[in-house]
């Protein structure tokens, strides 16, 4: 079953997929994505094609109607890729050359430019999940791409705080942020085009947030040198995240973009950037998404941001 389930007490859409609970781990003795394997003939440097367990697809039909005056169903329609970075298993961001990343920043924008082409899709999510600790199921590195029929409930809130704020004050509220000094003063590190930040406001102990200084509301808006700095930028959040423990460490990594095709223009009000949320709370130790935060979307903090942007200024690594 694959559907679009809306919830009226809070006014969310549910994707109801039973495609993703088939969804295999990697075996032990092999990987299905690396070259002249399960999804590949032969070698590739980077790719994108289209996940086999998708939550969502692009060839699915209208549903049956529900005998309901308060529920309803909709179509699951969207789409779902995976995000090769690279073929060579073993390499994972941190470790990853500055010109790969900055083919997979293009690689990115391809994807963005030609999804949003498709007048259906309403709101592109790209993000990379590394580690068991955060779902990932596969250890080759990869992220995915979800495109969705509706706009995510915090999209959709993030989009109308921001453009509020722009009605409200004629700026963006991002760029003000990013002016503020209360805000600057956890900048974690930063280059010509990005300021790498833990926010005032993290909710995970090491969330970091990468700005780009100059105002643009989407990743396919930045330019070639724009591009190869947050190229940097993430490698060198990823590096810091792994010198941490020094060991391998675990992240959800979530590219934010305004909706599209939605009758609306938020090139003045919404300002690309991406955030990071590690899971750990110290070496041996997760943070979960126990009740509170699954149950009112209010997160608890065990850290002061502060103090965490401190221990991460002071942490050295290779470039």
């Amino acid at each position: 079953m694959q559907e679009l389930r809306y919830n009226p007490v809070t006014g969310e859409w549910v994707i109801i997929s039973a495609a993703t609970n088939e969804r295999p781990t990697q075996p032990a003795d092999s990987c299905p994505v690396c070259p002249r394997s399960q999804e590949f003939y032969g070698d590739y440097d980077l790719a994108a094609f289209d996940n086999r367990f998708p939550a969502l697809s692009s060839d699915l039909s209208s549903v049956e109607e529900i005998d309901s005056n308060l529920l309803k169903r909709g179509p699951s329609r969207g789409k779902c890729e995976v995000l090769m970075y690279t073929s060579s298993h073993g390499l994972s961001v941190p470790n990853m050359g500055l010109i790969q990343l900055e083919k997979l920043v293009e690689m990115w924008c391809d994807r963005y430019k030609e999804i949003s082409k498709l007048d259906f899709i309403k709101s592109i999510f790209i993000f990379e999940n590394r580690g068991r600790e955060v779902g990932a199921s596969l250890q080759h590195a990869h992220g995915q791409l979800y495109s969705f029929p509706f706009v995510p409930s915090r999209l959709e809130k993030k989009a109308k705080t921001l453009s509020d704020y722009y009605s409200c004050n004629r700026s963006c509220l991002i760029c003000d942020l990013l002016t503020d000094n209360s805000f600057t003063k956890n900048t974690v590190f930063e280059n010509d085009s990005f300021m790498a930040v833990v926010p005032f406001f993290a909710k995970f102990p090491y969330e970091i947030h990468l700005y780009p200084f100059r105002h643009v509301s989407r990743i396919i808006d930045l330019t070639a040198v724009e591009k190869r700095d947050l190229a940097h930028a993430i490698r060198k959040t990823a590096k810091l995240y792994d010198s941490i423990y020094e060991e391998e460490f675990p992240y959800m990594m979530t590219l934010y973009n305004p909706p599209e095709n939605c009758g609306f223009v938020y090139d003045d009000s919404y300002h690309f950037h991406i955030e990071f949320y590690p899971p750990k709370r110290a070496k041996d130790k997760l943070k979960w998404m126990a009740s509170v935060e699954t149950g009112t979307w209010a997160f608890v903090n065990p850290t002061e941001p502060e103090a965490m942007a401190d221990t991460m200024k002071r942490l050295e690594v290779q470039q």
